[in-house]
């Protein structure tokens, strides 16, 4: 085992869509901290999570892996013991990756005993890391900061809750008391005690996640006025013909956004007022970080594990198949000299979730697993693009549901086939479902995902494409951890390694 000499912190921001940066010229939301890192490394733009909820996407980011391949596909589903990960492969470097609020991992069953408790929670912590702060969405530490503060908090009471119900009512706690900053805290409690020794720190923050709530003075930072409106159909009748999916969804009132313009934009401005709330507490961190000796040893990764539909399509939370529940920021600061050329550059190529466990491996200077569908993005960030680059994203949604059975009452389709996938070029989306009709939109004609083309005779060779390379894209990322092994005369010869390995 080796003795690392740098540090990581990779932070996720839950539910954050990528546009809402200040960096990239939003008219309403406020971020300068986030703004700040991304003049100190780079932004990628069209960058996309591999599925929703919370619990599939983590695990895509932490395993490089599609939802396909790894098959942890709900808030629920257990994640194959067998697959490393990048904690793991931390640990195995000498690191001691630790955790600060959730990865909403579910285990393997097959290695506990049935009467295990953590198979009562989806919650659980992703084996690899150890958690300093295991805060999954009770959030009872931070619950039990707040009584200690004088705050009534009764256990059935939930912490995020307004203090009345009128428009933007800021939320029950102070400011300095968010959830965020009593996040915040905990990792500067401990790189105080670590002091100079090298670190790997995961540190998760739930918000901007729903209730749509923020503290004073952020629940009216931002005038509803300046607020972009949301992109949808004219009415919900028209927006629920796009797709079955879509008209099933929109019947849940839990996901329907609420009508009216005056009431879109005061939900707007309270997700934009929660941005800014995280945004300070993520600079109160960095900043913190700056002051340190080993700030120059330190890669800094920022994403979310997904979007959040905002009112786009008359939705909110994240669901389905558009844009707004899958693209997500990424930045990456990476201090070495050599990155000098990708500081403040906003890169344009498609990348993923599934490509951070390679760029922080091999920032680390560590072997990629076999396993990984994903590719290191360090070559951005030092200015020499990977040759052969992706030109399109991959994602899925499996909306299955293994207790209330929804989607065979609901919409008729069997439990197997309740899922969909989706290729994404900048030209074009194609939707496939294993029990619904295809979809296809034009994003040349049709940037907003308003009008489905799949029966449309003259875009029938186009959905016949991109149908194709669903298929080849599938076929090239199915599992591959011994693909690459070769049983020979010559001994075990490994195709993605440097000559035959014995």
């Amino acid at each position: 085992m080796s003795t690392p000499t740098g540090n990581v912190l990779l932070i996720t921001l839950d539910q954050w869509r990528a546009e809402c940066l200040g960096a990239l010229g939003h008219p309403a939301v406020r971020t300068p901290n986030l703004d700040r890192l991304v003049a100190e490394g780079t932004l990628f733009t069209q960058h996309f999570a591999q599925a929703v909820p919370c619990g599939p996407s983590r695990a895509s980011l932490h395993t490089g892996l599609y939802a396909m391949t790894h098959r942890s596909v709900l808030n629920g589903t257990p994640l194959d013991d067998r697959f490393t990960n990048l904690a793991r492969e931390a640990r195995a470097l000498g690191h001691d990756p630790v955790l600060f609020g959730y990865t909403d991992t579910s285990p393997d069953p097959r290695v506990l005993d049935p009467g295990d408790p953590r198979l009562r929670s989806y919650e659980g912590v992703l084996p690899g890391y150890r958690a300093v702060l295991d805060m999954p969405e009770h959030a009872e530490p931070w619950r039990a900061w707040l009584r200690g503060l004088g705050y009534d908090l009764p256990d059935d009471v939930e912490a995020h809750r307004p203090v009345d119900d009128t428009p933007r009512s800021p939320a029950a706690y102070r400011a300095e008391h968010s959830e965020a900053a009593f996040l915040t805290g905990e990792v500067l409690a401990y790189l105080a005690e670590v002091g100079d020794a090298p670190w790997f720190i995961h540190a998760t923050y739930l918000r901007p996640h729903p209730p749509y709530c923020a503290p004073e003075p952020y629940n009216t930072l931002i005038d509803p006025a300046d607020v972009p409106m949301p992109h949808a159909h004219p009415t919900v009748e028209a927006e629920m013909a796009v797709s079955p999916i879509i008209a099933g969804a929109l019947t849940m009132d839990w996901v329907r956004a609420p009508e009216g313009e005056r009431a879109i934009r005061e939900l707007r401005a309270t997700y934009y007022g929660m941005l800014a709330e995280v945004d300070a507490q993520v600079g109160r961190l960095l900043d913190a970080l700056r002051e340190r000796a080993d700030w120059d040893r330190t890669l800094v990764v920022v994403t979310s594990d997904h979007g959040d539909e905002l009112g786009d399509h008359h939705l909110t939370q994240k669901l389905g198949f558009y844009d707004g529940s899958y693209r997500i920021p990424c930045i990456v600061r990476d201090p070495r000299p050599e990155a000098d050329p990708g500081r403040g550059v906003q890169v344009g190529a498609f990348t993923e979730n599934v490509d951070l466990m390679p760029t922080i491996l091999e920032w680390l200077g560590a072997r990629i697993p076999a396993q990984c569908s994903g590719r290191s993005l360090l070559g951005f960030v030092t200015g020499g693009p990977p040759t052969e680059w992706r030109d399109a994203v991959f994602f899925e949604w499996d909306f299955r549901d293994p207790v209330g059975r929804t989607p065979e009452r609901l919409l008729g389709v069997p439990f197997d086939r309740s899922g969909m996938a989706a290729i994404r070029d900048a030209h074009g989306k194609y939707v496939h479902f294993a029990g619904l009709p295809p979809l296809f939109f034009d994003l040349d004609e049709d940037p907003h995902e308003m009008v489905n083309r799949a029966d449309d005779p003259a875009y029938a060779a186009r959905v016949l494409e991109y149908a194709q390379a669903m298929v080849t894209w599938r076929l090239e990322h199915a599992d591959r951890t011994l693909t690459g092994l070769f049983v020979c005369p010559m001994g075990l010869v490994d195709a993605r390694a440097a000559g035959p390995r014995h």
